[in-house]
């Protein structure tokens, strides 16, 4: 059975509520009696992984979602039906996923068929690496290999702004660096209120707001617009 995956930028659109936008989405992917989902909220800095399943159970009621710990995740990944990663810190998700040994078995899980759902920093594992994530190095996570369902990478809450009298770094120049020093590597930018879906051996951008991607060409950085439908599989 081919992957298939779910990565949302966020985990909210606009002033909706949490996962408001996602939920009709994430229903219509899973379909009926999906089993149970094991939830992984390692992005969380604080901790509080019951805490941070129990906002995401309010949100999502209809499914019965177990929380991932450091002591259960092998047991609690395997028996699931479904896999969900929230956002939070990138480096902290990563770091966890290595120590507990759930890096790989969400792999091959994935791979086997298991759905895979993601937001923010959840989604930006789906790429080759963290290389393009927003957020601080809090923690070593020992590599920037990700779970490398796609071979492109991904930024999450895209967004480029150019403030008059900031001296800083734009997104689009943050992530042209990547690309200078990895320019075989395109970047799908991902603004809020979009996700990719990948079903069927086929990508696709879905959402209410227009997408990117980046390359660097002929020495420059080069961004072409994607709209809600159009399909990436060039990118695969």
């Amino acid at each position: 059975m081919p992957p298939r995956i779910l990565a949302f930028s966020s985990s909210r659109t606009g002033n909706s509520g949490y996962l408001q936008t996602a939920v009709p989405v994430i229903s219509t992917f899973l379909g009926n009696n999906p089993g149970t989902i094991a939830f992984i909220p390692f992005a969380a800095a604080d901790g509080n992984y019951e805490a941070y399943t129990q906002k995401v159970r309010a949100a999502l009621p209809d499914y019965e979602i177990v929380t991932v710990t450091h002591e259960n995740a092998t047991t609690a990944i395997a028996a699931s039906g479904v896999v969900m990663v929230g956002g939070g810190n990138t480096f902290k998700l990563l770091h966890d996923l290595y120590k507990t040994g759930a890096l790989q078995l969400v792999q091959q899980k994935v791979k086997d068929g298991t759905p895979y759902i993601g937001w923010s920093a959840g989604s930006n594992i789906t790429g080759a690496t963290i290389c393009t994530t927003n957020d601080m190095p809090i923690i070593n996570p020992g590599s920037f290999d990700a779970l490398q369902f796609f071979s492109f990478q991904i930024n999450p809450h895209y967004y480029n702004v150019v403030v008059p009298g900031f001296n800083g770094e734009t997104r689009d120049q943050r992530l042209e660096e990547f690309l200078l020093l990895n320019p075989s590597v395109p970047i799908v930018a991902l603004p809020e209120g979009t996700a990719l879906l990948f079903e069927n051996g086929s990508l696709q951008l879905t959402g209410s707001a227009t997408a990117f991607i980046l390359r660097y060409q002929n020495k420059a950085l080069v961004k072409t617009a994607l709209e809600p439908g159009e399909l990436l599989d060039d990118l695969l």
